[in-house]
């Protein structure tokens, strides 16, 4: 496994209690940085210095609904006073929704996963971005879905979510251009997650027939895109998108 230079770069972390998240917080701490680690789950959250093995100058871990400006203030304030600076933002944050046709969609599920998944990457690339101007540094990884490509049928609200990620990631990033700031999405296909597993076998089936490799994702691939775009070695690649569909994107 190749190891990223990310000695005393601090990230932020959404979503970081499990899954993908926390993969790459612990990617992250493995190669020399500083960790602020976001969830709403607060019982993930008790477990993670015991579980990522860092000690307390090292990581911090802050339950912050992202949906909420004025907590994600409060979060990036945290961060900032316990580290210093945020080199890095990792919007990993989301939640999943039910899955049923367009016309029978549950319209409270719709907005809460829209809430969540985009204005809550909103809330905090919002909140960050001012920090990585001053500093002219930064690194901003979305993690979007093929879904927000491609569309899952019977997840209206989730396909929506993710592709509203991939416009907002081009429109930073081009916002972004002239600072020493990259703003890059990924788009995996499902993946071995706790949120994926919990959804309907029979969709969990279709989807993965979509996928040339003719399996999941494992959360460690995820880590090591999400890791590279992250570190300082990225800097011209900005406002783009990188696949992790296993073959499935055809775009």
């Amino acid at each position: 496994m190749n190891t990223y230079d990310l000695t005393n770069r601090v990230a932020i972390i959404t979503g970081g209690g499990q899954g993908i998240g926390y993969t790459v917080a612990k990617r992250i701490l493995d190669s020399g940085g500083l960790v602020s680690v976001w969830d709403i789950d607060q019982g993930l959250l008790d477990k993670l210095a015991e579980s990522l093995g860092a000690d307390d100058h090292r990581l911090q871990a802050l339950n912050v609904n992202i949906g909420d400006l004025d907590a994600v203030k409060k979060g990036v304030a945290a961060a900032i006073d316990k580290f210093g600076k945020i080199d890095i933002l990792i919007n990993n944050a989301a939640i999943v929704g039910p899955n049923a046709p367009t016309w029978e969609y549950p319209a409270q599920d719709f907005i809460d996963v829209i809430h969540i998944g985009l204005v809550g990457t909103f809330n905090v690339s919002r909140s960050v971005v001012p920090h990585m101007i001053k500093a002219n540094y930064g690194r901003i990884v979305n993690v979007s879905s093929v879904a927000g490509k491609e569309g899952n049928p019977n997840a209206p609200a989730y396909s929506s979510m993710k592709a509203g990620v991939l416009a907002l990631t081009k429109s930073l990033g081009k916002e972004l251009a002239d600072y020493e700031i990259s703003v890059n999405a990924v788009t995996p296909a499902v993946a071995k997650t706790t949120m994926a597993l919990s959804q309907d076998p029979e969709f969990l089936k279709m989807i993965l027939s979509k996928i040339p490799r003719g399996r999941m994702l494992e959360l460690s691939e995820a880590a090591s895109m999400i890791c590279w775009l992250a570190s300082e070695e990225n800097s011209f690649t900005t406002a783009s998108t990188f696949d992790l569909s296993g073959g499935r994107a055809t775009y």
